[in-house]
């Protein structure tokens, strides 16, 4: 097969490769960024299937708008007022097949091959995917308490990339979060920048500890952000349904690449979603699951404390789905993951994180894993942990760790 020269430098997704492993249902998987099934609120969507049919059935069933449905853009756009106070009209937002589409959309209008991208370390793998693909050399800024390290942002940006792809909130893989300040910061190097902000913010509603914090693009003053949002993670990741909203230039251009992509996303599940919004009330489905999250998170900590060796250190997020480890120096998580396999327990392993090869840290996912599970999965991790650890003992020894405090990014 002659296939383009782009495909050699893309890996196929670490995470999905590994939940094939997971299928077998002995396997406790800490893997995936799955929400759990048991808030999908099913009943509600098929009230609002069969109504849609009823109501509209030939409309809903035939091609539409690239753009995506008008009411469904209104309530995304009049949900960033009431909760941000951010004019986003509804003309600037377009609906895309799930986050992910938004990430190959911006690549595909912003990026020739060679061009920089600006990520953070540890980064979002699916972004990393979707830029590679497009040939994409990247820059990278440590993430450190209070959220990017402001130091290493100005000095990358000061290199020229087109674009800076930042989670800020609950970050995907670290859990780490931007403070406010960071985030008033951040807006101001971008505006004096000839870079694009690329604001994705899949989990910052599912916050259970602490106080919201705006989106960067709330300390903004142009347009020089493109900010992205899901329902995946809030309603249903199976409608596929997500958004990213962006000034009227570079709306025109993800435009016409999502003509030339898809037409345009579903626009049977687009009114579906609309009508379950319309019909049902969001946020008290919101607090379910931030409820029944933070409860899942605090007891992945708590075991975590009492199982893992005190040389691993893990992040203790305020919301979102996900833990981060750190190994010590010379710990490959790549073989306690092999470990862990053999006791029918799963993680992922930091490597797909990084474009550096850095192999000394972990992710876990808590949203969709029942207590139980939780109890009974890290537990076998940490054996895993102490026995790779203790085959590690002559460098272990010298490792400069805080023995037992958080990782804190």
């Amino acid at each position: 097969m002659r296939f383009s020269s782009r495909m050699s430098g893309v890996r196929r997704s670490y995470i999905r490769e590994i939940l094939k492993v997971t299928q077998n249902p002995e396997v406790i998987s800490f893997a995936g960024g799955l929400p759990s099934p048991d808030h999908f609120p099913a009943q509600a969507f098929a009230k609002a299937a069969s109504e849609v049919l009823t109501d509209c059935g030939p409309q809903a069933l035939q091609y539409s708008i690239t753009e995506g449905h008008p009411p469904l853009r209104e309530f995304i756009s009049r949900r960033y007022k009431e909760t941000w106070g951010l004019d986003i009209p509804m003309e600037q937002i377009l609906i895309t097949t799930g986050s992910q589409q938004g990430l190959d959309l911006m690549a595909k209008v912003m990026l020739d091959v060679g061009d920089e991208v600006l990520i953070e370390r540890p980064g979002y793998l699916g972004a990393i995917q979707a830029f590679s693909l497009m040939g994409a050399q990247f820059l990278t800024a440590d993430l450190v308490p209070g959220g990017v390290n402001l130091d290493q942002l100005a000095q990358r940006l000061r290199e020229r990339p087109k674009i800076f792809y930042a989670v800020p909130s609950f970050q995907n893989p670290s859990g780490a979060t931007y403070d406010a300040d960071t985030r008033r910061e951040v807006a101001r190097l971008i505006e004096e920048s000839d870079t694009i902000l690329l604001e994705d913010n899949p989990y910052g509603e599912l916050r259970f500890k602490g106080e919201d914090v705006p989106p960067i693009r709330a300390f903004m003053g142009s347009d020089k952000a493109a900010l992205m949002g899901s329902f995946s993670k809030i309603a249903s990741p199976g409608m596929r349904i997500g958004w990213i909203a962006a000034g009227p230039d570079l709306f025109h251009a993800l435009v016409t690449a999502k003509q030339a992509s898809d037409l345009h996303t579903s626009i049977f599940a687009q009114r579906v979603l609309h009508r379950f919004l319309e019909t049902n009330d969001l946020d008290a489905h919101i607090a379910v699951i931030r409820k029944a999250y933070g409860e899942r998170r605090d007891l992945m900590v708590e075991v975590i404390k009492r199982e893992f060796p005190a040389e691993v250190r893990c992040t203790e997020p305020e919301g979102g789905m996900f833990l981060w480890g750190e190994l010590p120096k010379g710990v490959s998580a790549e073989e306690v993951f092999a470990k862990a396999i053999e006791r029918k327990v799963a993680f992922v392993p930091g490597l797909p994180f990084y474009v550096d090869g850095t192999d000394n840290a972990f992710r876990l996912n808590f949203s969709n894993s029942t207590p139980e599970r939780i109890e009974e999965g890290i537990t076998r991790l940490g054996a895993c942990l102490k026995e790779v650890l203790a085959r590690h003992a002559s460098t272990a020894s010298g490792c400069q760790c805080d023995a037992g405090a958080p990782l804190e990014i």
